[in-house]
């Protein structure tokens, strides 16, 4: 882990980062989360039910080469089946991070929160927003493409058609090997969140 500085944002850059996740429609009535030393805390309390925040490296799965790259930012819109089922997760893993917990200890943390219902099950419809073009995945993907998210019960590939040949659906292996036992699908987007055209996904 980089010096804990590094991953941090100028409070109003974070906001406004937020925010890009989803088109103005959705997050201009958002709640908005920023990441302090102590943990994620709202700095702007929304109306739909919606939350924004930007997502730090250290939510990629375990074994991720760049789990700890300070340069990672990704912002994202959960909707409200998402904020009560999905985002307890990323702030649970960001206090573990901040309190200085190795990997394992995350993991066996997060197994401990499921098991004692400290950390809610899956929600049905639980999704988010990623279509900020100012994102940054990885030193790899930069912003690759806007995209949605949809959250499901840990399945194989298979079960959505997922990462073949013209297919538009893929993985995310985010929590593939995690204790959280969800999938990930991600659909890619045209535009980005501002209206603009996104680039082919590469």
């Amino acid at each position: 882990m980089a010096p804990v500085e590094q991953y941090m944002m100028d409070r109003d850059a974070e906001i406004a980062l937020a925010k890009s996740a989803a088109p103005p429609s959705i997050s201009s009535k958002a709640a908005v989360l920023v990441l302090t030393p102590h943990g994620y805390v709202t700095a702007i309390k929304g109306g739909n039910g919606f939350v924004c925040a930007v997502e730090r490296g250290w939510m990629s799965q375990y074994d991720f080469p760049q789990f700890w790259n300070p340069k990672m930012r990704g912002p994202l819109c959960y909707n409200p089946a998402a904020v009560r089922s999905i985002l307890p997760y990323t702030i649970r893993r960001t206090e573990l991070v901040l309190a200085h917990r190795s990997k394992t200890e995350m993991s066996a943390a997060i197994r401990d929160g499921i098991a004692n219902h400290a950390l809610p099950p899956l929600e049905a419809g639980a999704m988010t927003y990623m279509m900020s073009k100012q994102q940054y995945l990885n030193d790899g993907a930069r912003n690759w493409v806007p995209h949605l998210m949809f959250y499901f019960p840990r399945a194989s590939r298979g079960a959505w058609g997922a990462d073949l040949p013209g297919v538009p659906v893929m993985l995310n292996p985010q929590f593939q090997e995690s204790p959280e036992a969800i999938s990930v699908i991600m659909v890619p987007l045209a535009h980005w969140s501002d209206g603009s055209v996104a680039p082919a996904m590469r």
